[in-house]
C-alpha cells in the first residue's frame, strides 16, 4: 500500500497550482497504521480552502460520501468521519467473531480528484474500492457536481433545461455506441435495465473529454461487465445544459 507521503505528493501536483478563476484546495490522506484486529483503510480526496460557502459545500459532501462508504455499525450514531472508521472497524470485528475460522481482512480505498472544473462549475469523481468477505470487493464512481456561484451541490436533473430530452439523446448515442438496434428493447444485446426501459445512471459528471454517464456494476450489468461508459462531447450537450459552460 502506498505511503501518505505518495498521496501528498500527487494532490499538491493536482490541485497545488490554480488559475486565479479556479478554487483551491489541499490534499487530505489518511492510512491506518497496519494491525491484526483492524480493516485496512486508505483515504485520499482534495479538500477545499477558504471561507466561501462553496468550500464548505464541498467539503460537507465529500465528508457524507466517506460516511455513507464507512457505515457498517448500526449501534454507532455517525456523524463525523471518526465515527465512521469506527463503524467500519466494528463491522469487521463484529464479522470476525461470527466467523473466527475463516479470517477475512477487509480494506476500503477512497480517492477523490477534480474531473472537470470552469468559473462556475466544478465535478469532482470518487472512485473506491470496498471488500468487506465474500468472492470479491466492490468497485464504484461517484461524481459530485457544483455550482460555485451559488455555493450549492446539484442534482443530476438540475444539470439540464429537460431530463426527459437529454434522456433520449442520450439513448440514442448509447444504441449506436453499444449496437442496439432502434427497433429493439434496450436490453437487447444482455443489458439488465429494469422494465427494458433506457434511463440514465446514478452518475452523471464532466471531465475534460465531455459529460460522462457511468453505470456502476450491477447497475445495468453484471459485475463481471465492470463499469459501463458514455461519454458525450461537450460541443453535443451544449443545447441540452441549464447552464452555459465557460472556459
Amino acid at each position: 500500500m502506498k505511503s501518505t507521503a505518495y498521496y501528498f505528493l500527487v494532490f499538491f501536483l493536482l490541485f497545488g497550482c490554480q488559475s486565479e478563476n479556479k478554487l483551491t484546495f489541499e490534499p487530505y490522506a489518511f492510512e491506518n497504521e497496519a494491525c491484526a484486529d483492524c480493516p485496512a483503510v486508505s483515504i485520499a480526496i482534495p479538500k477545499a480552502l477558504g471561507s466561501a460557502k462553496i468550500s464548505k459545500t464541498i467539503n460537507t459532501a465529500l465528508d457524507e460520501e466517506l460516511i455513507s462508504l464507512l457505515s457498517f455499525d448500526d449501534e454507532i450514531a455517525v456523524t463525523s468521519l471518526d465515527d465512521a472508521l469506527k463503524s467500519f472497524k466494528n463491522g469487521y470485528l463484529e464479522l470476525q467473531e461470527l466467523y473466527d475460522d475463516e479470517p477475512t481482512g477487509w480494506e476500503a480505498k477512497i480517492q477523490g480528484s477534480i474531473s472537470y472544473e470552469d468559473t462556475d462549475f466544478i465535478s469532482i469523481i470518487l472512485d473506491s474500492y470496498l471488500f468487506t468477505g465474500g468472492a470479491h470487493g466492490y468497485t464504484s464512481k461517484r461524481f459530485l457536481n457544483f455550482d460555485k456561484k451559488k455555493g450549492i451541490e446539484l442534482e443530476n436533473a438540475e444539470l439540464f433545461k429537460s431530463a426527459e430530452d437529454f434522456r433520449a439523446f442520450a439513448e440514442k448515442i448509447f444504441r449506436q455506441k453499444e449496437g442496439i438496434p432502434k427497433d429493439k428493447p434496450i436490453n437487447y444485446t444482455g443489458f439488465m435495465f429494469e422494465q427494458d426501459s433506457f434511463y440514465l445512471p446514478e452518475n452523471i459528471g464532466f471531465t475534460e473529454d465531455g459529460l460522462k454517464l457511468l453505470y456502476n456494476p450491477y447497475e445495468v450489468g453484471s459485475y463481471a461487465d465492470g463499469p459501463i461508459e458514455l461519454i458525450l462531447p461537450h460541443s453535443e450537450i451544449k443545447k441540452y445544459l441549464s447552464r452555459k459552460q465557460k472556459p
